[in-house]
């Protein structure tokens, strides 16, 4: 098995580590995606006026990219955090090497150089390339865990206190004051190439023993998130994986949509129905076509085996008037989405 073996076809193993829990799989990359394309962003971000959302005042919130599908969303002096993953150790997924048992692990001084002092931190699913640093920043931080019941019993099981992390279904809006809402919306993973699903695990108990590899972390149900980012602020759709509800966003009309690039044609018309979903959002921003196995520094590495090039055609195609930001994460953004500095 090669590098370039699309993610598709690469083995969907399941892992059961004992009897006392489901655990999974190869990973959240199989809804990761394609490529790393600053020169795709001059092409597709050069638009016409977007739909909405395209012109929010500059300093009403700032987005920081961190690879992946992780986000850094700055509203004046709170911050919140979505799928952030950093440490981005090795398992041999993009070598064709691919190792279940690779102990989990993280590098604080790479995680708290870029998180700052986070109030919230919003959870997808519980795959390691989402969950991995999330135990790390809520003992440090003190921060809310916004999650699913097997993302709850995960980071209790590694030390989190309990009374910090939200138990969420889907459905919920939760306002944390100051403008900052959070409205929980529920999602699905991505499937491969047969429509076969990748991480059905779920935990309804705390696991036998705390998890020591990525193999012990099971996906446990998909979310994704409508936040609004302060009084007058963008709203925008946070997606950790690349497939959705079409009835659970019909209606969001974010203005920002941070929309996780598929790694195949499973899922039929992904592009065209999400947009049409989410009434043409002002702004697309693909995530999760990197390859979060490269450290966080340079230009991003794209995953070769994804056509990043293909979704943002799709994107043009099926909303002309959305305009496309291809991030890189050594950009700060403001609420727009156009550069304010590099870090």
């Amino acid at each position: 098995m090669t590098q370039d073996t699309p993610a598709a076809d690469r083995p969907n193993t399941f892992f059961r580590r004992g009897p006392d829990r489901r655990t999974v799989l190869r990973g959240a990359a199989l809804g990761a995606a394609s490529t790393a394309a600053t020169a795709v962003a001059a092409t597709a971000t050069a638009a016409t006026a977007p739909a909405r959302g395209g012109d929010r005042a500059a300093g009403s919130a700032s987005w920081r990219w961190l690879g992946t599908a992780g986000w850094r969303i700055d509203v004046g002096d709170r911050t919140v955090l979505f799928d952030p993953y950093l440490t981005r150790f090795p398992t041999g997924l993009f070598d064709g090497a691919f190792d279940p048992g690779t102990r989990l692990r993280t590098r604080p001084e790479i995680v708290d150089a870029h998180i700052g002092s986070p109030e919230l931190v919003l959870v997808s699913h519980s795959h390691w390339d989402h969950l991995g640093d999330v135990p790390h920043i809520a003992r440090t931080t003190g921060a809310r865990v916004v999650g699913t019941e097997t993302t709850y019993h995960l980071l209790v099981s590694l030390g989190v206190d309990a009374g910090q992390i939200s138990v969420v279904k889907g459905g919920e809006v939760l306002d944390f004051g100051g403008g900052i809402t959070v409205e929980v919306v529920p999602s699905l993973h991505s499937r491969n190439k047969k429509c076969a699903y990748f991480a059905p695990g779920t935990l309804n108990g705390p696991p036998a023993t705390p998890p020591s590899s990525i193999s012990d972390l099971p996906e446990g149900d998909t979310l994704a998130f409508h936040v609004t980012a302060g009084d007058g602020g963008p709203s925008a759709f946070l997606m950790g994986a690349s497939d959705f509800s079409e009835r659970a966003v019909r209606g969001l009309r974010p203005d920002l949509a941070m929309i996780a690039v598929p790694a195949g044609t499973a899922t039929h018309r992904y592009v065209p129905r999400l947009l049409r979903a989410l009434d043409g959002p002002g702004v697309v921003v693909p995530v999760h076509w990197d390859n979060f196995e490269v450290p966080l520094s340079g230009s991003p590495v794209r995953d070769p085996s994804m056509d990043l090039e293909a979704f943002l055609a799709q994107v043009g195609k099926a909303s002309p008037a959305t305009r496309i930001v291809v991030p890189d994460h050594r950009t700060v953004y403001d609420a727009a989405m156009r550069p304010v500095s590099d870090q």
